[in-house]
């Protein structure tokens, strides 16, 4: 193992680009929450048909559902890099990591599924 300028980089050099990725993820849900919080406070009907209507245009759906996507995302790079840090054996992080994408997996299909029956 070389030190300095001759040393063997192993990993698998997510680094960068994850944090990247968990930045604009980041940025799309905080622009999505701000606009959702803008179309429900100066609606005054707060009843399920109220919430049914404020999503029952197209636009409301295709947000909404870049707002899922960047949740997942955003969720997926959180915990694989905690797995990947702080989890040793490799069979139980290798057993999370595919807990998880399973699990969020199954919160996407939920998600449209809920949003696109409104």
């Amino acid at each position: 193992m070389a030190i300095g300028a001759k040393r063997l980089v192993v990993g698998a050099h997510y680094g960068l680009g994850d944090w990247l990725a968990q930045r604009i993820s980041a940025v799309i849900l905080g622009g999505c929450l701000l606009a959702f919080a803008i179309v429900v406070l100066s609606r005054g009907d707060r009843s399920y048909d109220g919430w049914a209507g404020m999503f029952a245009p197209l636009w409301v759906k295709i947000v909404s559902l870049l707002a899922i996507a960047a949740l997942i995302y955003h969720a997926w790079i959180g915990m694989r890099d905690i797995w990947m840090d702080y989890i040793k054996p490799a069979g139980i992080r290798l057993a999370l990591v595919v807990l998880t994408a399973l699990w969020l997996a199954f919160c996407a299909v939920w998600s449209v599924q809920i949003l696109w029956r409104v």
